[in-house]
This record gives structure tokens, sequence and C-alpha cells, in this order.
């Protein structure tokens, strides 16, 4: 006879019996959701925030669970192993409900709930499957519902993912920082319209971006704030039916205790379950992010477009080869990465924004998309972010050259010579620049109006604020 354990295990549920691999940790209710409502490819075990807050809300209900007297010493230790083990990277092959499941979030949190009894049933010496020592919803549920647990996962782990983006945000400002110091002396000609318009430093352009880069990173943080009110303790619509007296106290402190990080308890409950609108705010300051990167990356392609039949004042890492037919073209493609990213955070926000709007009275059943496209926009921006420093902005050439030529050519120069000469002498000038062909400061020069060198000192001048 063999001693060998069986390949599967029966766990059964009012549908009936269905079999699980025994190496999973998984119950009957996530393999229903599994066989029902896979349509994507990403699991609630795929992205490690999630996953990380979703322990470690289970893990702090499990410790006020203890603290109210409502599960015993050794279930609260199995719990809490299981869920720091999660925490840590391990179980995410059994974590196989699809982000995008249709149950309201019921399949994700019962996917949790049975990894974290089967796994705390195995270090208490018992058999998944059996729940006779850790029961899914009698001790891992215990005091929560999938209405205040997900959304309050959710926002953790979005205010997690953020940390890492505001870094990436603030590194890009500083190199744009760094790049204006870089071409502060830059002679170079500024354009509204994409016609030539007045006279600028490179530097100042530069500048610019990285004054963005700032406020961006402001505006992030302050809506990473609104992150910190968790619908936790409000169980299944907000009047905390099912929670014992004390426990939404504990679960708060425990949760402090476990992330670091000052999470607390909505004046109104029902506010808290009833409406999503914090993630409609914190993707509207995504997509605006995006919207605004993708601006400066179109400028990049823009200024360095050529290398001879464009702008070209200013030269891009060469990273990779342009074409498979054109030999020796280098195409921008990380600006171009940038602007194609900022398609996908827009389309996320417009699918969060309807989302949002759709939940019905009690609670929002549509929390998976929105989890799904939100850590999806945020993982986008990080890295977009962290390319496009890496890639492209941190190695931009300025071609000296070819500003001060652009500029040189251009009417703009003439601005800046109007308070000294007037309006209408510099008109008959610049129509002479430009039916020769020629740059207006060597047509001033020569005519005897003024050196070249006062009228450059003017066009340095010009570009230097006066405010």
């Amino acid at each position: 006879m063999s001693d060998q354990q069986p390949s599967v295990r029966t766990e059964r549920d009012y549908l009936g019996d269905v079999q699980i691999p025994n190496d999973m940790l998984f119950g009957v209710n996530t393999l229903r959701g599994v066989q029902n409502l896979t349509i994507s490819p990403r699991t609630v075990g795929s992205n490690p925030y999630f996953s990380t807050a979703f322990a470690q809300c289970k893990w702090a209900a499990a410790l006020a669970n203890f603290d109210v007297k409502v599960i015993t010493e050794t279930q609260k230790s199995a719990i809490a192993q299981a869920c720091s083990e999660i925490v840590e990277g391990q179980h995410a092959s059994s974590l196989v409900v699809d982000m995008l499941e249709g149950s309201g979030g019921t399949s994700s949190n019962m996917n949790f709930n049975e990894v974290v009894a089967n796994r705390a049933q195995q270090l208490l010496g018992g058999a998944p499957g059996h729940y006779d020592l850790v029961h899914p919803n009698d001790q891992v549920n215990r005091s929560q519902s999938t209405n205040d647990v997900y959304p309050a996962a959710m926002k953790i782990a979005t205010h997690a993912l953020l940390g890492p983006l505001i870094d990436q945000l603030r590194l890009l400002a500083d190199c744009y920082r760094s790049k204006s110091v870089e071409t502060m002396n830059v002679l170079h000609l500024g354009r509204t319209c994409l016609q030539d318009a007045q006279p600028m430093m490179l530097g100042q352009v530069f500048g610019g971006y990285a004054a963005l880069a700032d406020r961006l990173v402001l505006a992030v943080q302050t809506v990473r704030d609104m992150l910190l009110v968790l619908p936790l303790g409000g169980t299944a619509i907000g009047t905390g039916f099912g929670a014992p007296q004390g426990y939404r106290k504990a679960v708060f402190e425990h949760l402090g205790q476990l992330t670091g990080v000052a999470f607390s308890a909505p004046e109104n409950s029902f506010d808290a379950m009833q409406n999503m609108d914090t993630f409609s705010r914190v993707s509207a300051e995504l997509r605006t992010c995006a919207t605004a990167l993708a601006k400066t990356a179109s400028d990049l392609i823009l200024l360095s477009s050529g290398p001879v039949g464009g702008i070209g004042e200013i030269t891009l890492p060469a990273v990779q080869a342009g074409s498979s037919i054109m030999p020796g073209k280098i195409n921008p493609v990380v600006p171009m990465s940038m602007v194609q990213m900022s398609f996908a955070v827009v389309g996320n926000d417009v699918c969060i924004a309807q989302a949002v709007q759709n939940g019905q009275l009690e609670i929002n059943h549509f929390e998976p998309v929105v989890a799904d496209r939100i850590f999806e926009s945020i993982q986008l921006l990080t890295n977009g972010a962290r390319l496009f420093r890496e890639k492209c902005v941190s190695g931009i050439v300025a071609n000296v050259q070819a500003n001060e030529r652009n500029l040189m050519k251009s009417m703009a120069v003439a601005t800046a010579l109007v308070p000294i000469l007037g309006y209408q002498k510099i008109s008959a000038l610049v129509r002479q620049s430009v039916a020769e062909e020629r740059p207006l400061v060597d047509i001033l020069e020569e005519s005897g109006v003024m050196p070249k060198a006062d009228a450059l000192k003017l066009l340095f001048a010009a570009a230097t604020p006066n405010f």
C-alpha cells in the first residue's frame, strides 16, 4: 500500500464537490471564481503591493479579533504567520482569482481567506481543505466583509505604490534641473504656435520642465494623503454589524504597526462604503501627470528632429536602431514611449471614472476594475518616469551652434532690438533679412547700425527675466 498522498483533494459547497490540487492553498470559493470569472491575464497574486495590502488587513484583523476575544491565541498566531508569509512574497501561485473578477471582490477576498486558512491549517498540523482548526469565514474573515476589506486593501496598496512614483518624479525634476544649469548659457529660439517667437536660454526650457515635475510631486503627494482613511470595521454596509465592540479601534492600531502608516477610520462609515471618489481624484492626478510628462516628451521629439531636415537643437541618446529598412536611422523611441504611455493612463482614467460613477446604493461592486486600472497607471508612470530620466533626459546634449544659428536667422532677434532702434526701423531691417536670407545681426553690423557683439548682448538681456 502506497503512502503517497493523493494529488488532489475534494472540497464542497452547496453547488457540489470540486477537485483541488493538493499543492494549492486555495479552496472551493476561489476555484468557482477562477472558473466563472477569468477574463484577464492578471491575478490578485500578480501584484505584490495588492497581495501585501490584503494580507496586512487579514493580519491586523486576526490580532484585533484576538484582542476582543473572538478567536484563540493559537488561531491568531497561525493566521498571522500565514499572512506574514504572503507579505514576504510566498503563496502567490495560490492567489489565482482574476483582478477583473465580477463578484465585486468577493472571490478575491475568499481567495485570501482560503489561502490564509489552509496555510494556518498546515502550520497547526492540520490538512488543507478541512478547516477544522482555522476556517476561512469563521476565523480569517471574522469581523470583516468583502465590502470593507477590499477597498481598504485597494487604498493601502495604492498608497504604497505611489511612494516609488513620487520618488521617480523627484529624480526626474532633479535631472531636468541639472540639465537646466548645464544649458543656461545656450541661446535658444523660443517658439509659439510652432513659429519663431522670442529669444531665450535653452536652460530656461529645462528649468520649466523641472518646475512642472516639482508640481506633479506635490499634487501626487496631496492625493496620496487622501488614501489614509479606510472603511475597515464597517463590515457589509457601514453599520459594523458582525464586528465586536472594540474591534475597529484595535484593527487600526495593529494595521498602523504592520504598515508603518497612520491609517484611520472615516468620520462617516456609510460614505466610506458608498463612494469611491478618492480613486477618481487619484486617477485624475495620474492622468494629469502622464499627459504633462508626455507634453515634455513631445517637445524633446520636436527639438531633436533631424538630424538634417528638422530642428536639431538637441541630441537625444541613441538607444537602438530606428528602422529595419533605413540604415543609420535613430528614432526618439523613449519619449515616443512616454507619449504612448500617456494614452494608456488616460484610457485607464476614463475606465475608473465610469466604474466610480456606477456604484449602487451602499457599495461599489466595480472596485476590481478600479484597482486593476489604477495599479497599472501607477506602475506605467513609475517605470516610464524612470526610463525617461535614465535613457533620455540625463543624456541630452545641446547643439549650441544649431540653437544660435536658428535664433540668429529668425525674426525673433528683432524683438530684442525694438527698445533701442524702434519698431519701424527694425521692421525694415527684418524685411531685408528675410529677402536676402541673411541673419539680421550681420545686416546690422554691415550697415553700421549696431555691432554684432552689442546685438548679442541685447539678446542675452532679452532672455533674462526682468521680474
